[in-house]
């Protein structure tokens, strides 16, 4: 057994210094990851900065489990191969003639397949009894993991860092609490694999603002320019 002794010091790192907003505009899901080792100081950093969000309540009833050893990352990856199994036909079923979502599943391929040399899965959970009903009390629920794992995104963009939220291996919370020892209070919400990666960031593609707010009632979008044809704000 470890003393607490017997623990290296965990190193001060300088602070990240990417405007938040550049992360904003330049994050996306990278899944394609390298297999070189990321320094356990830098991953807790960013744990570090995922804590500043804020919880329900302010319970801040999070716990973070960072798996690195290969023999547990392959018992998460056979539950993921096992859910990709029957969604990713499904998608690309759906999908087959959209390129695009074509290219996004070969990503998630890649990943599926190389889950295992990912050098830390970080696996985001909640303490407390997961309820499973009314919607309100289960939605509230997770919107206490849900900033924390946002915060932890946009800083490893800000450090370099590939990172994409899935939640495809945690297809039996049961088995993942087995995987990582959790106790039956304590459930696994999401996974973020980590990595140096072998793409790159760069500006996202998204709709306009205008398509998809609306005011006051669904449907009327005064802020659409293009269903209006104005160029300026009524």
């Amino acid at each position: 057994m470890t003393n607490a002794t017997d623990v290296a010091p965990i190193p001060s790192l300088p602070p990240l210094t990417m405007p938040l907003e550049e992360a904003m505009r330049t994050q996306r899901a990278l899944r394609r990851l390298r297999p070189d080792p990321v320094d356990d100081a830098l991953v807790l950093r960013l744990i570090e900065l995922a804590l500043k969000a804020p919880t329900s309540r302010n319970a801040q009833n999070w716990e973070f489990v960072l798996v690195k050893d290969r023999e547990v990352k392959a018992r998460l990856a056979r539950l993921y191969r096992v859910a990709w199994g029957l969604y990713g036909r499904l998608g690309r079923r759906l999908t087959s003639t959209n390129s695009k979502m074509q290219r996004q599943l070969d990503a998630v391929q890649w990943q599926v397949e190389h889950f295992e040399a990912i050098p830390v899965l970080v696996v985001a959970c909640l303490r407390g009894v997961r309820p499973v009903w009314p919607p309100l009390v289960v939605t509230s629920y997770y919107g206490s993991i849900y900033p924390s794992v946002q915060n932890l995104l946009l800083a490893a963009r800000a450090a370099g860092l590939g990172a994409a939220l899935i939640t495809l291996p945690l297809l039996s919370t049961w088995l993942v609490r087995r995987a990582l020892r959790l106790p039956w209070r304590v459930t696994p919400c999401a996974v973020v694999p980590l990595g140096w990666p072998l793409g790159r960031y760069g500006p996202t593609t998204r709709r306009p603002v205008g398509q998809v707010v609306h005011l006051d009632r669904y449907g009327h979008q005064p802020f659409n320019t293009i269903q209006t044809g104005k160029g300026d704000v009524p």
